[in-house]
């Protein structure tokens, strides 16, 4: 039971986004019935899955959420913003009764009244007709306005053990207008075979309603899965009506083809026996219904097959279960090099054709498996258009969120660790970027203002620009509050490209006033520290009166990386391919050129470099020609001099522990085909180490 609530409080949290989502889409489309319909359903699944795996407290509460969306799917209820906002603040409860923690009774009671107060309000006081008592209509018409639809409802054997009680799913449909419900008991074994923790009932239920087959599919939304359901359209009002008025229903299931002149005599006698008439009896060629009948039981059947085909291409693993694949191929990736070292050292050819099928399927395999981690990352953007709304309200702003390229795949790992920077990202283009609505105006601006996400795949990396149509950096207020704090001097030449990324350092802020929303300097800091630690990079361009846009650019996996392996003494350290641009040799006697100044002419360019030989106090004899990996590093060129470039190498990352957790340099570690332990740098928090240190760049 505790992986069953345990999946209901997944997949509820999941309805709630899309919800969120939803709601505020609505917002700005009230007359969007589809949308309508999506929020009904992920109310409706909500509440019966909850009474379904014990969480009557979420069942009960989101009852009076559905009891509002119904009205408003049926038009009585007007979409407004009160409406919105209490709709979002009932997410936020459930969310909370989720978690179990934090829930105020007082807040559910307080938002149970308001929802009843806007029900009671939208049926204008006027009394409800009570439904009339089902006549015995002994003539067996169904009767009612809108269409009359055949249901087949075949629960599976373990529907008890979910919860529910299928006598309730048919009383609801009972409620949707005149009904006839028959039970189906072919499956129901004898007393000794029985089972009564199983269900063996099945039933068809003849509808009529103006309901629409939408609302008889949500009364079955969370018995889906533990169900085989079946609706058919049998007639439509208009159809019932032009028939004439004492026309039969089993006329028209006949001549539809619905049934045989052998299924209807057989229902007659069954109604006979249970003193309730369904239809009339009717002179037809059985051969011809039942060829008919024939054809229409194919083509359904394929439909059927077709929709669990479907159901079953698509299934919820845990993440667990997911890292530890990763884990396993990686050692495979591992395995599979030293064999492909072994067999190149004993020139053995049946042994390096077998490594070479072993290296291609091992290739293949690792790269379905990172395959499997990707996930679009437009769930995440999706997120924040709640973020936006409510504080473009609490700021007193109209600002619109837009989208684009939220279909671009990223590690998953990647995805959970962007969402709390790209918070602090649009609180600040809200805060500080957006202008008042009065001054946007007065600028010759709209309104509303405009914070744009997009991703799009760039090589081995994902860029995410956070865009605004604000008021752009302040490049004097940034200089001046750097001088302050003493991180420039006050008559210091420095470019508005070099001032921008002040923004980041820590307590870093030129907000006049602080508020609940920014000011304090904690967050663009936080911001730096977190992409980087995702070995990612973040850049600023600004323009005043034209806005601001910030770019993360991030890796595709965190997992496995291509790398450049390289030797340094008896060391071996990998840097990440994606930053390396080429590699140029240095010998002694340039090097003496510099005098101390780790610089290398490059083609008519300087480059600095950084010997790892000294900076890793590594106290060996160096080669008398060196290697100098030159690579991008925050969009400056910066070498790195090692003894020997091995060659590229598909490096498995591994994390160095607690003991480790101060080398900032290395963002990994990796086990070589031999065995032996390969470093990984990290480029970005290197060249910031020798910057603060006696090897500092000339």
């Amino acid at each position: 039971m505790e992986i069953q609530t345990d999946t209901y409080r997944q997949e509820a949290r999941e309805l709630l986004a899309d919800l969120e989502f939803s709601l505020i889409e609505l917002e700005e489309s009230p007359s969007d019935s589809d949308l309508v319909g999506r929020i009904f359903r992920a109310m409706h699944t909500i509440k019966g899955s909850g009474a379904m795996y014990g969480f009557e407290d979420i069942a009960s509460f989101s009852h009076e959420v559905e009891t509002a969306l119904d009205l408003v799917r049926s038009g009585v209820l007007t979409v407004d913003k009160p409406l919105i906002d209490l709709t979002l603040a009932a997410c936020d409860q459930i969310r909370c009764m989720l978690d179990g923690e934090g829930v105020a009774q007082e807040k559910t009671e307080e938002i149970t009244c308001a929802f009843c107060e806007i029900t009671e309000g939208a049926r204008g006081g006027f009394e409800q007709k009570a439904a009339p008592e089902e006549p015995e209509e002994p003539d067996g018409e169904i009767s009612g306005e809108g269409a009359i639809y055949r249901i087949r409802f075949s629960p599976h054997p373990g529907l008890f053990a979910s919860g529910t009680n299928p006598l309730l799913l048919l009383d609801e449909l009972r409620e949707m207008g005149t009904c006839r419900v028959f039970a189906r008991k072919g499956d129901v074994p004898g007393l000794r075979d029985l089972k009564v923790e199983e269900c063996r009932l099945s039933w068809d239920i003849l509808l009529g309603t103006d309901k629409g087959v939408q609302a008889i599919q949500d009364v079955f939304i969370f018995v889906e899965d533990d169900c085989d359901l079946r609706i058919d359209l049998l007639a439509e009002s208009e159809d019932w009506e032009s028939e004439s008025q004492s026309k039969r229903l089993g006329e028209i299931l006949l001549e539809r083809g619905d049934v045989t002149a052998g299924e209807l005599q057989n229902a007659l006698s069954e109604q006979r026996r249970l003193g309730e008439i369904l239809v009339s009896s009717s002179t037809v060629d059985p051969d011809a219904v039942a060829s008919a009948l024939a054809e229409q039981e194919t083509i359904k059947e394929a439909g059927r097959r077709r929709e669990e085909t479907a159901k079953a291409s698509s299934i919820r693993v845990a993440a667990e279960k997911l890292d530890t694949l990763v884990d396993l191929v990686g050692e495979l990736v591992t395995v599979q090099a030293s064999l492909t070292q072994k067999s190149g050292l004993q020139e053995d050819p049946e042994l390096m054709g077998i490594a070479e099928e072993v290296e291609r399927l091992t290739g293949e395999l690792r790269d379905n498996t990172m395959s499997i981690r990707m996930v679009p990352i437009g769930t995440t953007f999706s997120k924040f258009k709640r973020l936006v709304r409510d504080l473009s309200s609490e700021l007193g702003k109209e600002v619109a969120l837009t989208t684009e390229g939220g279909d671009t795949e990223l590690d998953k790992t990647v995805i959970e660790r962007l969402s709390d920077p790209l918070v602090h990202i649009i609180r600040n283009s809200i805060d500080h970027g957006i202008e008042a609505p009065s001054t946007r105006e007065a600028s010759g601006k709209p309104r509303k203002g405009g914070v744009h996400l997009s991703a799009v795949h760039s090589g081995a990396h994902v860029l995410i620009r956070i865009s605004d149509d604000g008021k752009g950096l302040d490049p004097e207020g940034i200089r001046k509050r750097a001088v302050e704090r003493g991180m420039i001097e006050p008559d210091a030449a420095v470019s508005r490209d070099d001032l921008f990324p002040l923004i980041f350092a820590a307590g870093f802020s030129t907000a006049a006033t602080v508020t609940d929303v920014s000011g304090r300097g904690v967050g663009m800091d936080v911001v730096k520290r977190s992409i980087e630690e995702l070995r990612g990079a973040i850049e600023i361009q600004s323009e005043p009166e034209e806005g601001t846009t910030i770019t993360l650019k991030l890796p595709l996996t965190l997992a496995i990386i291509d790398g450049l392996l390289t030797e340094v003494g008896e060391g071996s350290f990998v840097l990440p391919l994606s930053v390396v641009e080429e590699c140029v040799e240095l010998n002694r006697s340039e090097a003496e050129k510099s005098q101390g100044g780790h610089f290398i002419h490059v083609r008519g360019e300087i480059v600095p470099y950084v010997p790892l030989r000294s900076l890793f106090n590594i106290d060996t004899e160096p080669p008398d020609i060196e290697q100098v990996v030159i690579a991008e590093v925050e969009g400056n060129r910066v070498g790195f001099v090692v003894d020997q470039v091995v060659g590229q190498h598909q490096t498995v990352i591994k994390n160095l522990g607690k003991v480790y957790r101060d080398a900032r340099e290395f963002s990994g570690a990796t086990i070589l085909a031999d065995g032996t332990v390969a470093l990984i740098l990290d480029t970005h928090k290197l060249v910031q180490g020798v910057e603060t240190s006696s090897l500092r760049l000339h």
